[in-house]
């Protein structure tokens, strides 16, 4: 997979379970922070969307876990995207940073909603494929 986008970030003591692994619940969050930082990266607002009555929703998530992030872990999350019909495809990466590890991997599908009706894209989200 060619990734298109990075961003690196740490591990905060609270996103992690009694286990003192990161709860699984966090990494959509981890996932979330990439994409809408992909997008800011290429000066698209999300909330300018809003505004304007356009709302890219996720669809569908699909994540597989392999190696468990710990507290202070730093960790690159990657992404790239691709259009599939009415879906934005973000293919989601994340990587303990100390020695490069594949810690989850996953597939985020979001779909558009222009004032609220499902359409098959978006100009400014459509610009984020080239």
């Amino acid at each position: 997979m060619e990734y298109t986008f990075e961003i690196t970030d740490k591990v905060r003591d609270y996103e992690c379970d009694l286990q003192g692994i990161v709860n699984n619940a966090n990494y959509q969050h981890y996932f979330e922070h990439a994409r809408h930082e992909f997008l800011k990266s290429r000066q698209v607002s999300f909330a300018r969307l809003h505004d304007e009555g356009c709302d890219a929703v996720v669809a569908r998530v699909d994540i597989a876990y392999k190696v468990s992030l710990r507290p202070g872990d730093e960790y690159v999350s990657k992404l790239c995207v691709q259009k599939e019909g009415v879906r934005y495809v973000f293919h989601q990466a994340i990587y303990r940073k100390s020695d490069n590890t594949l810690c989850v991997k996953g597939r985020v599908d979001s779909v558009v909603v222009l004032h609220g009706k499902l359409v098959s894209g978006h100009p400014q989200l459509d610009a984020l494929l080239s």
